[in-house]
């Protein structure tokens, strides 16, 4: 099975590859991460370091907030219809009360 890190994860790492106070092998033996897949996402974070500063990255975070309040209506609508059908299978007949 092929292990998953987390967002802060990665960033911790590739912070202490930025600091340059340890070699990758023993930061890779630390956090018990492959040297390769550090320089992977050091690569990565150096890559993606300037659009940090541009004007896209507030057009990214009013996307995320639209994303999120999407995501809490659908679940919301889910939470309706689902009650919606429980109370249509008692009244149908065809789920009995659990009580």
């Amino acid at each position: 099975m092929r292990k998953r890190y987390s967002e802060a994860f990665k960033a911790q790492v590739v912070l202490e590859l930025l600091k340059e106070e340890k070699t990758v092998a023993q930061i890779a033996s630390e956090y018990h991460v492959h040297p390769t897949q550090l320089g992977e996402w050091k690569a990565l974070a150096l890559a993606g370091l300037p659009s940090l500063f541009t004007r896209d990255h507030k057009a990214q975070a009013v996307s995320k907030a639209v994303y999120d309040k999407r995501i809490d209506e659908l679940y919301a609508e889910i939470g309706r219809l689902t009650t919606q059908v429980n109370w249509l299978k008692k009244k149908s007949g065809i789920e009995p009360d659990r009580e």
